[in-house]
């Protein structure tokens, strides 16, 4: 199976001259790419000269993650012809036979669209990391969640997700998936600019009765942050109106607008919280952002792709975390 790495860059150089030396040393049976959306620092000149072997995809501007990478895709496959895309951030470090694993799980089930290894934290390596960790799930109200991260709360990495088992959403920051699925479903959704588009993708492919799943025999360390720190506003912003936008665009058809009204209300809720412990701006973030949602929903309400009815693994996760105090996956009732 011939399979592409391709990683998004934009001002990364830091990022690149620190976690593609492990990409390039145990990738023997992949070929690497690097998109560059029209970095401003000396990325594209280090990569010419540090990594020669690597292909680099020039966009002529910054489009952003999902427009980025839907861009730069155009151009790859126009020229390369790949059967396994690895869309991989440039703040990953990746381990010793990482993709054997995975190339396996594609090679034995023809109905696996995407996979995510283990993701855990590249700062503090016993824990799993924020965005993917043991694989990614929905709740009811659409709150997304994975094993080994429920909110905010990491759990210690003691083997109990080593397994390989069908998710539901796969985490961008390490994303397998086939080429033709890629390709299929008109790769991530660019009005989201950056946040969601991998969840919104992975919606898409189950509601194809396409599988998604998690292999916990690979393993990567994120940093995260990278490129839009955590306390970045705009990351506030970008998460709670593409969360909106996500929900009316693959709810069933009988549940989009009950969900959302309780979505604005519990996102009025967390604006409040948010003031007191993240400060005005992310406050306003979120008022912002409905706002933003609100120009977009338009857009959404055209392009509605109905989903199926068991999107959600657990049923009201907020109220649990919250609430019960049921910090952890294995707590979730």
């Amino acid at each position: 199976m011939k399979t592409g790495i391709v990683i998004l860059n934009w001002n990364g150089r830091k990022l690149l001259e620190e976690f593609l030396p492990s990409v390039c040393e145990n990738s023997e049976k992949a070929q690497i790419f690097v998109i560059d959306n029209a970095s401003k620092d000396d990325s594209v000149e280090f990569l010419t000269q540090k990594f020669p072997h690597v292909i680099l995809i020039q966009n002529s501007e910054n489009f952003g993650f999902a427009k980025g990478y839907n861009v730069g895709m155009q151009t790859l496959l126009s020229n390369y012809s790949l059967d396994i895309l690895c869309l991989l951030n440039s703040d990953v470090q990746v381990t010793e036979n990482w993709l054997s694993p995975i190339l396996e799980l594609f090679q034995n089930d023809k109905d696996i669209a995407a996979i995510q290894p283990k993701i855990l934290d590249y700062k503090n390596p016993t824990h799993f990391e924020y965005a993917g960790a043991g694989g990614g799930f929905l709740d009811n109200l659409g709150y997304p969640f994975c094993r080994g991260r429920v909110f905010w709360t990491l759990e210690e990495d003691k083997g109990q997700y080593n397994d390989t088992t069908q998710i539901f959403w796969a985490s961008g920051a390490c994303l397998f998936i086939r080429t033709e699925d890629f390709v299929g479903q008109n790769g991530f959704e660019e009005i989201f600019f950056a946040h969601m588009e991998e969840i919104d993708l992975c919606w898409r492919l189950n509601n194809c009765n396409r599988k998604v799943y998690y292999c916990g025999l690979s393993t990567v360390y994120h940093l995260g942050g990278g490129t839009l720190q955590s306390n970045n506003p705009k990351k506030t912003y970008l998460n709670f109106r593409n969360s909106l936008g996500m929900l009316v665009k693959n709810l069933p058809s009988y549940t989009p607008f009950p969900i959302v009204l309780i979505r604005l209300i519990l996102d009025g809720f967390t604006g409040i919280v948010f003031l007191f412990y993240e400060g005005w701006k992310h406050c306003w973030a979120i008022i912002h952002a409905h706002f933003g949602f609100q120009k977009i929903l338009p857009y959404f309400l055209k392009n509605r792709n109905p989903g199926i009815k068991n999107y959600y693994k657990k049923k009201f996760v907020p109220l649990q975390y919250f609430i019960l105090k049921r910090k952890k996956y294995s707590q979730l009732k």
